[in-house]
């Protein structure tokens, strides 16, 4: 018997851009870790939960491996992807690049509003119980310091590699010290850009994102073998 997708479903038989709002719920499912790697995305039962043909399921299926979160296998179809350790350290290694030079480059087009956001996120994150919100806010507070680079093809790519991630980095989180270490790495990054000092923002960062990688692999490779 199938097991059932953590998914939210709507009843979209009345509704426009089906294939939107299939692609943001499987989209969520996926990098909060409720749907396993390589279980089966059955296209009509995803149309039954969500009342609508098969024609956005597919469109929305083809979206999600467009962003390397599903992959098509013979015999089984759509499967929710995995990601190999060497994959990993490598989507990692590009965010060690390309993340402190956003930071860095946001730093002195900062305004108050966005550094009292990401102190509010900054401390939502630390006070959170909750390990499901915890990507969320991890996400939201990195975010609310890149955005006032104004580099909207960056944000875009490092919004992508962090969807192909965050479900792993949530796990490490909560099975690891890695929260506790993330709060004060956190904070340290917002002092720096409220010093304005970009450089030091950029080391930062970059020396959170290795110290993330470096746990997560190391997880992985000890409790996955």
């Amino acid at each position: 018997m199938a097991t059932a997708l953590k998914v939210k479903a709507f009843d979209l038989g009345k509704q426009a851009s089906s294939a939107d709002v299939i692609y943001d719920a499987m989209r969520d499912a996926i990098i909060r870790g409720e749907i396993e790697e390589g279980e089966p995305l059955r296209q009509d039962t995803i149309a039954q939960m969500f009342n609508v043909s098969r024609i956005p399921v597919r469109e929305a299926m083809q979206r999600l491996e467009a962003q390397g979160l599903v992959v098509s296998e013979r015999y089984k179809g759509v499967v929710v992807a995995s990601l190999s350790y060497d994959q990993i350290t490598e989507i990692f290694q590009f965010r060690a690049l390309v993340e402190p030079t956003v930071i860095e480059m946001a730093v002195p087009l900062m305004s108050d509003e966005s550094l009292e956001t990401a102190q509010q996120f900054c401390d939502a994150f630390a006070a959170e119980t909750d390990p499901i919100r915890w990507g969320d806010l991890n996400r939201d507070f990195h975010n609310s310091l890149y955005r006032d680079s104004d580099k909207a093809f960056f944000l875009s790519m490092i919004d992508k590699t962090n969807d192909l991630v965050e479900r792993y980095v949530r796990l490490v989180l909560y099975l690891t010290q890695g929260m506790r270490y993330a709060v004060q790495e956190h904070q340290a990054i917002l002092d720096a850009c409220k010093a304005r000092k970009p450089k030091l923002a950029a080391d930062l960062t970059r020396n959170h994102i290795d110290t993330a990688s470096k746990t997560l692999v190391s997880y992985l490779r000890e409790h996955h073998k």
